[in-house]
């Protein structure tokens, strides 16, 4: 697993592009396992603090509770429009919730404005990062794992 500063570090050229995807719209699509093992997708808003992405929900709701369950999530990026103009990105691994106190108030502090109400948050453990773009006809796959150079490949 990797922090996403251990990503940008590992994929300095992929890295600023995914930022990118997450960055452009406020909401983007969570997937998390219930308790029967089926998927569950949420949305969710997403932030980059320090060397961390960071995803933060209302207290107890429903893929929090997934989350403390079974930590494995699929985080996909809402790509905005149909062309896939700045390409499509999706990071997966494991969520780790934050429970320290100086944690939770270094977060609180970076946020734009402070959470409405009660919150959980939890900070991503990057196990693979994918970007997808489209370049003329084909569709560009760029694919990161920690320790592993990035892999590119086309499909037409």
């Amino acid at each position: 697993m990797a922090t996403w500063q251990d990503f940008e570090q590992e994929a300095p050229d992929l890295a600023p592009a995914v930022r990118a995807r997450f960055e452009a719209n406020k909401h983007h699509v969570l997937a998390t396992l219930r308790s029967d093992g089926s998927p569950r997708v949420s949305g969710i808003e997403v932030g980059f603090f320090g060397a961390d992405v960071v995803l933060g929900s209302m207290r107890d709701a429903m893929k929090v509770r997934d989350l403390r369950r079974d930590a494995r999530f699929a985080l996909h990026s809402n790509p905005s429009d149909e062309t896939l103009a700045d390409g499509d990105s999706k990071l997966s691994g494991r969520a780790v919730e934050l429970t320290d106190e100086a944690e939770r108030a270094a977060y609180e502090a970076e946020l734009p404005e402070p959470p409405p109400g009660p919150y959980d948050a939890f900070r991503l453990e990057l196990e693979q990062v994918v970007h997808t773009t489209v370049v003329g006809d084909a569709v560009r796959i760029s694919s990161w794992r920690p320790g592993e150079p990035v892999r590119s490949f086309e499909r037409r």
